[in-house]
């Protein structure tokens, strides 16, 4: 056996070597998103240790003074990064109890379209709002939703369903509610096409079996496409759960307004506000170092908890 590997190890290797040079193409496109990773994530992680120094730009890695854990300590004793940390979390989590089961829902209607020219203009139609900017979103949104002028609360009031113009931007409890909606909307149509994918892999025989055993198409979507993609839903749930201390500026930035500060307030403003806005390099990063820590270790629990309850897991 321990000759029979020798000799064809040799052989492996001029194998391997054939079927590099005859795909040099596909290996020299592969290097170029592999380099961008290395510089824009890996390398920049010898600066993570500004969050341990009292870092000034003018003075560089070498003059900057070692200060350990005080940026730290210094953060969580700050009654605004408390704030920050908990409106984060909540909104976070709510945007993943109320967005997570859309993009399933969403794909499994689509999945069911008997037209395909419908099918595809749908698609593109739910697709498109991932490619606009927060700025463009919250410009058309504050359009539609003022008190007064808003489309949405002329159409209210002129069908009689209201006395007074909601504000959906300019009140928290509203805002809260709009924000979380139109970021459904706004990732929805993208977040669906990954579920698509995974349907389009399920087995026909599945659906033929199921056929000739009288399922009906409600049936056919609960006992064979529900289940089939319960993978893809437990790994985009984990990898979803990752980004529960994370907030998204842009978009925070684009909707906030002095009305809303309290619930506006996330981890994203804080790190503008409290750290790159007034040069202190050290604070951001050391929000931003706790919450990819904090992130990791979400990822890592859920899915230790995921492959004891019998499911594949993402690691």
């Amino acid at each position: 056996m321990a000759q029979k590997a020798v000799i064809n190890r040799p052989g492996r290797r001029r194998a391997l070597g054939v079927y590099v040079r005859n795909n040099w193409q596909l290996y020299l496109l592969l290097m170029l998103p592999i380099i961008f990773v290395i510089i824009f994530k890996y390398a920049a992680y010898p600066g993570l240790r500004i969050a341990f120094m009292n870092y000034k730009p003018a003075k560089g890695y070498a003059g900057s003074e070692w200060v350990g854990w005080d940026i730290f300590v210094k953060i969580f004793k700050d009654k605004d990064f408390h704030r920050a940390l908990r409106n984060s979390l909540v909104f976070n989590f709510l945007d993943l109890l109320i967005g997570f089961p859309v993009p399933i829902i969403l794909a499994l209607l689509l999945n069911e379209l008997r037209f395909p020219r419908y099918k595809k203009i749908s698609q593109t139609v739910l697709y498109l709002p991932h490619f606009l900017s927060w700025v463009i979103i919250a410009s058309v949104s504050l359009n539609l939703f003022k008190p007064e002028t808003g489309l949405i609360n002329i159409l209210l009031k002129n069908a009689g369903l209201i006395e007074q113009g909601i504000p959906f931007l300019t009140e928290k409890w509203h805002w809260s509610v709009t924000y979380l909606l139109i970021g459904v909307w706004q990732n929805m149509g993208w977040g669906s096409i990954i579920y698509l994918a995974a349907i389009t892999g399920i087995d026909a025989e599945l659906y033929e079996a199921a056929t000739i055993d009288g399922a009906g198409r409600w049936r056919k979507i609960w006992s064979i496409t529900v289940p089939c993609i319960r993978g893809t839903m437990v790994t985009l749930l984990i990898m979803n759960l990752g980004r529960v201390m994370g907030s998204n500026f842009e978009r925070l930035d684009s909707f906030g307004n002095v009305q809303v500060k309290d619930f506006q307030y996330q981890l994203a403003i804080y790190i503008y506000e409290k750290g790159l806005a007034g040069g202190n390099f050290s604070r951001a990063t050391a929000v931003g170092l706790f919450q990819s820590l904090t992130g990791l270790l979400l990822v890592l629990a859920s899915d230790w908890v995921s492959k004891r309850l019998g499911e594949d897991g993402l690691l």
